[in-house]
């Protein structure tokens, strides 16, 4: 300033020079008067540090719901759950998966500790109670839900049978007594299960074939089993689904969607590659073994295509066509014209050309569905359409490894990969993909960037939970690493340090600058906003005045 208070610079100039500080330096500079304040807060220029500090590209624009350039970049970086404030080592073993109650009051974990844990969600997390599984011959537990109540979780584990290593279980235990109330065999055991409904949930089973081929059957279950009825079954077959070259349905979930504005919508499923609707199965639902299709039926159609192709067909791609040709008229239709309010949807990791899974699967479920009460065991069904279609496939074309209700997160396959053996897929990238699909259109609508990194090969891979909230992506990763995205700008905001695999991430459904990660460490590790923290850690009272720049120098190293 001159000595008649007129500024000595042009706001032009200052303007020019503030573009080459940082923003920490920005937010500084403009406590030194007036003149440069105005400067500091000048839209442009903070249009310029979001765009240069976050390396957004130039043609993403601003997020709708922002007020300003500012606020934007004061909310990526005071908003996140980046900040590390608690660590909790209750567990023995590795990690495997988190889960929040709706209310968000409570959450649960499960280990290969064979345990599963309840917490008490305060600003100090505390344990609230811990079930041990092993006396019911578990090997170890994985996944955890809570119904729509809160007052029943989910659990769901591996079960060591005589002969069923690749079984699993699901129990049910009160969250009001913590008593155990039901149990339901589930298998394979990555099917997890879900709840339906408050008192019904789904479970899966698997029945072999051939040496490719299977069908998955999903069971509704009673969440009680004393249940006293001729109206009430206990369980209550849902969907038969064919599997193709050694696939199988696993990791199912339900989302609750309206339903579709148009027909016109809705994907071919046999347009993405073999068509799911198109199955042959001779197995009952019982736990017998499936009958197989046939040497007499493979012999005679190796004779039919004999002459036709060289090479010749394998096995496993004879018993593929025998499977696709002998299921013709034998499929039951997706019910497509009967979508009512209320309807929900399957959704599931599968595929059709080899045992990892590459496809998500979506089956409509309607009202009547819901309910265990009715015919048991797919009564009124017509020994031609003893299989269910598949309402829409959605190929990624890679290894699915992780998948939400809002992104999909998968490990791609090379370019022009080919499947020439189901029990040889090709080989998956060490980057992870992060990929989100409107569940209207049934449509990729964004690919995120690839952030991070894995290494386990095809035949050892393993899922990895991740979690969404109103505004960011979180994912867990084998580089030892939690990370987050912004959903508007994909960009990764923060990287969440373990000492081994990062399994699970759960933001908390109420709030979400609250993040929890679970890793192969034993631990789980509680995140917050530096905005949080920073609320926490005031003194009471809280200053009159505060520095405005505060939220971006107290995180400054």
């Amino acid at each position: 300033m001159d000595e008649g208070g007129t500024p000595l610079l042009p706001d032009s100039l200052v303007y020019q020079i503030f573009l080459n500080l940082g923003p920490a330096d920005v937010l500084a500079a403009g406590l030194v008067c007036h003149q440069w304040q105005a400067v500091s807060r000048d839209e442009f220029l903070w249009r310029e540090q979001f765009y240069r500090y976050y390396q957004v590209a130039r043609n993403v624009p601003r997020h709708p719901a922002a007020t300003s350039w500012y606020e934007e970049f004061r909310r990526l970086y005071d908003t996140v759950p980046c900040v590390e404030v608690q660590t909790l080592k209750e567990h023995t073993d590795q990690v495997l998966h988190l889960s929040f109650s709706h209310s968000g009051y409570q959450f649960a974990s499960c280990s290969k500790d064979c345990t599963v844990k309840i917490w008490n969600n305060d600003l100090t997390i505390s344990l609230l109670h811990s079930a041990d599984m092993r006396p019911y011959n578990w090997s170890y537990t994985q996944f955890s839900q809570f119904n729509q109540d809160d007052s029943l979780l989910l659990a769901s584990g591996v079960f060591l049978g005589p002969h069923n290593s690749s079984s699993g279980e699901i129990a049910v235990i009160s969250l009001d007594t913590f008593a155990l109330l039901s149990r339901v065999r589930n298998k394979p055991y990555d099917v997890f299960g879900c709840w339906l409904t408050d008192t019904s949930l789904i479970s899966g089973n698997l029945h072999r074939i051939g040496d490719t081929t299977s069908c998955s059957v999903l069971w509704l279950n009673n969440a009680f089993q004393d249940v006293e009825s001729e109206n009430v079954n206990v369980v209550k077959r849902l969907f038969k689904i064919q599997n193709l070259n050694a696939s199988t349905i696993r990791t199912v979930m339900v989302a609750d969607c309206s339903r579709f504005d148009s027909p016109e919508l809705l994907l071919d499923a046999g347009a993405l590659g073999a068509d799911p609707g198109c199955v042959f199965d001779l197995s009952s639902d019982s736990e017998e073994p499936a009958v197989d299709p046939g040497p007499a039926r493979t012999k005679g159609l190796r004779r039919l295509l004999e002459g036709r192709a060289q090479p010749q067909p394998s096995e496993c791609a004879l018993e593929t066509k025998a499977a696709e040709l002998l299921a013709q008229g034998h499929t039951k239709p997706p019910e497509r014209g009967s979508a009512a309010a209320g309807s929900k949807l399957l959704i599931f990791t599968t595929g059709c050309f080899t045992y990892s899974p590459h496809q998500i699967g979506i089956k409509q479920i309607l009202p009547h569905q819901m309910t265990t009460a009715g015919p048991v065991l797919g009564e009124g069904r017509g020994s031609d359409a003893f299989f269910d279609a598949l309402d829409h496939v959605i190929d990624v074309h890679g290894h699915i490894i992780g998948m939400g209700l809002s992104p999909d997160n998968s490990r791609a396959w090379p370019s022009g990969s080919v499947v020439a053996d189901p029990m040889q897929p090709p080989p998956i990238a060490e980057e992870i993909d992060l990929l989100v699909f409107d569940l209207k259109t049934m449509r990729e609508v964004k690919r995120a960037l690839r952030a991070h990194r894995a290494y386990t090969p095809n035949d050892e891979c393993f899922f990895i939970f991740l979690d969404v909230s109103r505004d960011f992506v979180a994912s867990g990763a084998e580089d030892r690493h939690g990370y987050i995205w912004d959903r508007h700008y994909n960009i990764c905001l923060a990287k969440l340090r373990h000492q081994d695999v990062v399994n699970s991430v759960v933001f908390s459904p109420q709030e979400q600058e609250l993040l929890l990660t679970a890793s192969d460490d034993a631990t789980i590790k509680a995140w917050r906003s530096p905005r949080t923290v920073r609320v926490c850690q005031a003194p009471r009272p809280r200053p009159r005045l505060r520095p405005f720049f505060s939220w971006f120098a107290s995180q400054r190293r």
